[in-house]
C-alpha cells in the first residue's frame, strides 16, 4: 500500500498560477451601464448647446443612476477589473465634470455678459473651476482608494457636486429673465460645488448600509415619501437632496467649531 499523499487531489503549479493571474479583458453589463453614464452625460451637453436645458438637467441624474448601478451589479456579479476601475473614472469626469459645468455656461454665460464683459469671464471661470477641481478629485479618490476610510468621502463626491450644479440650472432653466443676482448666485453655486470637491470635509458615503439585509417598514415608507415629492416638482427636491448633502458637512464643521469654543473654560481675569 502506498501512502504517499496522491497528487490528483492537489492543483497543478499551471492552475495555481491561473488562479493567482488577474483576469485580463472587461465585462459585458458593468460596462454597458458605465457607457449609459457616458451616454447621459453627453446627451446633457448636446441638450444645453442646443438650449435645451431641462432635459439636460435631467440627462444628469440619469447619468447618476447608471453610475450608481455599474459598480453594485460589479460586485454582485464579481466581475470588477481593472479596465471598468478606468473606464468608471474617465465616464464621471464626462457626465459629473464637464457635462455640469458646460450646462451651467451655456445657460448663464451669454447672459451674465450682458452685465459686463467682467461678470462674463467670472461666469466661465467658474465653470472651468468645477471642471478642473472634478478632475482632481477624481484623481485623488483614485489614488486614495485604497487606503481611506471607506464610511466617509474626502470632498463632495463629484456625482453629488453635478447633481447640485445640474438641479440648480434645471430648476432656474424655468426663469424667463434670471437677472444679474438669479446669475451670480448659479455661477457661485457651481464654484462652491467645484471647491466642495476639492476639500478635506468628511461626507457620509453610505456603503456600510446593508441594502440586501431586512430593514424597518418605516424605512420603505420614507423611501415611498422620497419618490412622491420627487414626482411632484423633481428639479426643486433634487436640488433640496443633493445641496442639503452638499451643505450637510460644512455646516457640521461650524457646528463642531462652536461647540468646542463652548467647552473650553473661560480664564478668569487678573485680580487688580
Amino acid at each position: 500500500m502506498n501512502d504517499s499523499p496522491s497528487t490528483e487531489s492537489e492543483p497543478s503549479a499551471e492552475a495555481r498560477d491561473e488562479v493567482r493571474r488577474p483576469r485580463r479583458g472587461f465585462y459585458l453589463l458593468p460596462n454597458l451601464l458605465t457607457t449609459a453614464s457616458l451616454f447621459s452625460g453627453f446627451y446633457a451637453i448636446v441638450a444645453a448647446i442646443d438650449k435645451h436645458f431641462s432635459p439636460a438637467g435631467m440627462a444628469v441624474f440619469i447619468a447618476m443612476v447608471f453610475d450608481s448601478l455599474d459598480g453594485r451589479i460589479a460586485r454582485l456579479t464579481r466581475t470588477e477589473s481593472a479596465f471598468g476601475k478606468e473606464y468608471d473614472s474617465l465616464s464621471d469626469m464626462v457626465s459629473f465634470g464637464l457635462a455640469p459645468a458646460i450646462v451651467a455656461y451655456q445657460w448663464g454665460v451669454i447672459r451674465i455678459a450682458e452685465y459686463g464683459r467682467a461678470w462674463g469671464r467670472f461666469g466661465w471661470l467658474a465653470c472651468f473651476f468645477y471642471a478642473a477641481a472634478a478632475a482632481l478629485r477624481l484623481a485623488r479618490f483614485n489614488v486614495r482608494t485604497a487606503s481611506i476610510d471607506k464610511r466617509y468621502f474626502e470632498g463632495l463626491p463629484s456625482p453629488s457636486a453635478a447633481a447640485t450644479v445640474a438641479g440648480f440650472v434645471w430648476l432656474s432653466s424655468q426663469w424667463r429673465q434670471p437677472g444679474l443676482t438669479g446669475l451670480i448666485v448659479a455661477f457661485s453655486v457651481t464654484a462652491i460645488a467645484g471647491g466642495l470637491m476639492v476639500s478635506r470635509f468628511s461626507y457620509f458615503s453610505f456603503k456600510k448600509i446593508d441594502f440586501d439585509g431586512p430593514v424597518r417598514f418605516i424605512y420603505l415608507l420614507l423611501v415611498l415619501l422620497a419618490f412622491v415629492l420627487i414626482a411632484s416638482d423633481p428639479p426643486l427636491i433634487l436640488l433640496l437632496i443633493f445641496g442639503g448633502y452638499a451643505a450637510s458637512a460644512p455646516l457640521q464643521w461650524v457646528w463642531r467649531r462652536l461647540r468646542r469654543r463652548r467647552r473650553v473654560p473661560r480664564r478668569g481675569r487678573p485680580a487688580p
